[in-house]
């Protein structure tokens, strides 16, 4: 199923067997439509829905099961799979809208910072704060050394990857394409390619002006993300552990006379 089909805040995710859910007026008879009460109660199942499984994807993984959601959004498994019919596009849906959300805060520490080592960290510090880190969609965070992935690599791959100005030697990270599976659509890649090309001119600026090691990456810097995110039971110690880790990456990136 493609990706953009299961936009499920649109009337048709208020549908069940292919037909608008609706309720019988008073009289038991059926007069009329009524539609209001379960419209709401549906999306308010579905708000609960995303946000428990952003809540169970970041605490457990995407590995987590579709019934650790449901418990956690206090419906049935069932309720689940009505509006997302496979793990598959419940897990799409969450790493889609963290990607945008990753885009989002990009753009705007470029277009808010006018100093490159700040544009950087003002990324990387609101990112981590969001815990975005711990929802990347694996085709963003799937890294591996050159020589797994053939060289220059293919001219499929260039347009995928940002070409990055990195030292050459063993053991440099950089980003690599995720086998496709048939249910994939072109948008994955649309969101992905546009995350990797914002944090891109977020690194090459920060490099152009010797700030950034030269041998950091657009993967090393979405890497720190997914790092500097940790999921601890109590919110106090996570943010402290959040904030005092990426203060130690961000000093590991910058570069030193």
């Amino acid at each position: 199923m493609h990706i953009q089909d299961t936009h499920w805040a649109s009337a048709s995710a208020l549908t069940t067997g292919g037909g608008t859910v609706s309720a019988a007026t008073g009289n038991g008879r059926g007069d009329g439509p009524r539609t209001t009460p379960l419209r709401v109660d549906a999306q308010r199942n579905l708000e609960h829905v995303l946000r428990a499984a952003r809540e169970v994807f970041g605490e457990l993984g995407y590995g987590a099961p579709m019934e650790d959601v449901a418990r956690r959004a206090r419906v049935g498994v069932g309720t689940v799979y009505r509006r997302f019919p496979s793990k598959d596009v419940l897990v799409r849906r969450i790493a889609e809208e963290e990607t945008s959300r990753l885009t989002d805060q990009a753009r705007a520490a470029l277009g808010q910072e006018d100093e490159p080592w700040s544009a950087l960290s003002r990324f990387l510090r609101t990112s981590v704060a969001s815990g975005a880190g711990r929802l990347l969609p694996p085709q963003v965070l799937r890294v591996g050394v050159p020589e797994e992935v053939g060289g220059s690599g293919t001219g499929a791959e260039a347009a995928r990857v940002p070409q990055q100005r990195t030292q050459p030697g063993a053991g440099e990270l950089r980003l690599v394409p995720e086998e496709r599976e048939p249910t994939a659509g072109a948008d994955d890649d649309a969101g992905a390619a546009a995350l990797l090309e914002v944090v891109g001119r977020l690194v090459e600026r920060a490099r152009a002006a010797g700030e950034l090691r030269a041998d950091v990456s657009v993967s090393d810097v979405l890497l720190v993300i997914a790092t500097a995110a940790p999921s601890l039971p109590d919110p106090a110690q996570q943010a402290a552990a959040s904030s005092r880790l990426l203060d130690i990456l961000l000093e590991g990136l910058r570069s030193r006379p």
